[in-house]
């Protein structure tokens, strides 16, 4: 149970940050809602323009969560957000142990919990009982960005097509059965035909090879999370620059989970949606 001091609007917050535009929104979430900002910065991971946001600053190591919790309970913070991604591909780096230099911590999650179980939710849950058990509580990372998440409905000023609406009706139970097994979070379509599925390439790269495989245009991305998905990390997420990547392999609809997907800069990823040609249609 929270205290009350920890809804008051001067508690500060803490915010664990990778790579990308997201942490940067949550800071600025976090300070409009009247909360300091103690920022730890991933390092080679995160945006330069991080520091700026926060009112304080600290680097860490991406397997250092013992000096994440140091820092972190130095400056008063009992709630956190961990935001921005780090590829998924460094958990199979064969010399991940020696590239990251691990704290004690990293290795104990390491052998205690994820050497044979490296799922996102794993790992999430492991990191989230590790804060937990020094008196800091991992919450829901959309909590100062709502208005980023996807809406019902069409978002932008492109009407999808009745062809790619039909897309979305035969990919959306497929993409649903997938997410669900944690096989991926993203599924192609065109013409009621599955183009591609994402696995732990991600994304972006899914999109290039979806671009590689159908050479025709028009064909549609769904993306989302699965109904339970444990929003203190890892939400989904599109950028402009998905877009601008949807726009170079020739789709031409998005359609996203509402409430379970983050547009990061929603304004600037529909007008570049709208400029692209694209629709982006929010799927309840």
């Amino acid at each position: 149970m929270k205290s009350p001091s920890d809804d008051a609007a001067g508690a500060p917050r803490g915010l664990i940050a990778g790579q990308g535009t997201l942490p940067l929104l949550v800071a600025r979430g976090m300070r409009q809602a009247g909360h300091p900002v103690c920022g730890v910065g991933l390092r080679d991971q995160f945006d330069p323009a991080l520091p700026e946001l926060c009112d304080r600053f600290d680097t860490a190591g991406i397997a250092r969560p013992g000096r994440w919790i140091r820092l972190l309970k130095r400056a008063g913070v009992r709630e956190a957000v961990m935001v921005g991604r780090v590829a998924k591909g460094r958990m199979h780096d064969p010399l991940k142990l020696i590239r990251h230099l691990p704290d004690w911590r990293a290795v104990n999650l390491w052998y205690r919990r994820l050497r044979h179980d490296r799922r996102n939710a794993t790992l999430l849950a492991a990191v989230a009982d590790e804060l937990a058990s020094s008196g800091i509580t991992l919450i829901d990372s959309t909590e100062f960005i709502p208005d980023h998440l996807a809406s019902t409905g069409v978002m932008g000023r492109i009407e999808p097509t009745a062809q790619q609406r039909a897309d979305v009706d035969f990919g959306w139970p497929l993409l649903s059965q997938t997410v669900e097994l944690d096989i991926g979070q993203s599924i192609a379509v065109r013409d009621r035909d599955v183009i591609a599925v994402e696995a732990v390439e991600g994304t972006d790269r899914m999109i290039e090879r979806a671009g590689e495989l159908c050479r025709a245009k028009g064909w549609t991305l769904l993306k989302t999370a699965k109904h339970d998905h444990d929003r203190r990390a890892d939400v989904p997420v599109v950028g402009v620059e998905t877009i601008e990547r949807l726009a170079k392999c020739r789709a031409g609809c998005l359609a996203l989970g509402a409430g379970r997907v983050i547009l990061i800069d929603k304004p600037k990823v529909l007008e570049a949606a709208d400029r692209a040609g694209i629709a982006v249609l929010g799927v309840d």
